[in-house]
Order: C-alpha cells, then sequence, then structure tokens
C-alpha cells in the first residue's frame, strides 16, 4: 500500500494562495514557502525553506516550492 506525504500543499488558488494540510487538517493559504515553514512549524515540524522545498514529506500539488500563482489559461 503506497504511503502518501503528510503534508500536501495544494495548487495556487484563482484568488492567490496555496491551501496546506497536515495529517488530514487544514492550516491555512500559505502565500509563500516562508508561510508553509511557518505553518509547518505551528504543527511542530521545524524545517527550514531549503528543507521545506527538498523533502519528501510534503507533496506539492500543481507546481513545486516556487510556483505561488495560478498558471494563465
Amino acid at each position: 500500500m503506497p504511503v502518501h506525504p503528510p503534508v500536501i500543499v495544494y495548487p495556487p488558488s484563482p484568488t492567490g494562495g496555496r491551501r496546506v494540510r497536515v495529517d488530514g487538517e487544514n492550516l491555512g493559504l500559505a502565500h509563500s514557502l516562508a508561510d508553509v515553514v511557518e505553518f509547518l512549524r505551528r504543527a511542530g515540524l521545524e524545517l527550514d525553506e531549503y528543507e521545506a522545498a527538498h523533502t519528501r514529506l510534503i507533496e506539492w500539488r500543481g507546481g513545486g516550492p516556487y510556483v505561488w500563482v495560478e498558471p494563465p489559461p
């Protein structure tokens, strides 16, 4: 059975930002990698921005850690 990363960062929304969930709990809407790091810190996971961008604990959907706006149609 495949194991899914406990952290999911969803695709950029049309109004800006990306939803962040940890173990099924919505942590908020991030507008930068620094926001993701802060949400994770509050959830008890200490990572710096480089670690957050490269860890397998985070599944980046709809773009990697440096994509924060929805692509044009």
